[in-house]
């Protein structure tokens, strides 16, 4: 069994930490997620109605945009 740690945040979680993100620009990212390629990076986890985001994924899906991957 590997030690892996996550690192998931809530959406109001995730804006406070990273103040360069704010909460409906995150929103706005997540409700197009499927159409924005944010879904297929794994980012995004919805438990029931929570939607929780994996920091490392996400900034990693960041750095994708803007190497235009």
């Amino acid at each position: 069994m590997t030690n892996q740690t996550y690192a998931y945040l809530t959406v109001n979680q995730f804006v406070t930490k990273h103040a360069a993100f704010n909460l409906g620009g995150l929103r706005s990212l997540i409700f197009n997620e499927n159409t924005n390629g944010l879904a297929s990076s794994g980012a995004i986890v919805r438990i029931g109605r929570k939607v929780l985001i994996d920091e490392s994924k996400f900034f990693a899906w960041v750095e994708a945009q803007n190497k235009g991957v």
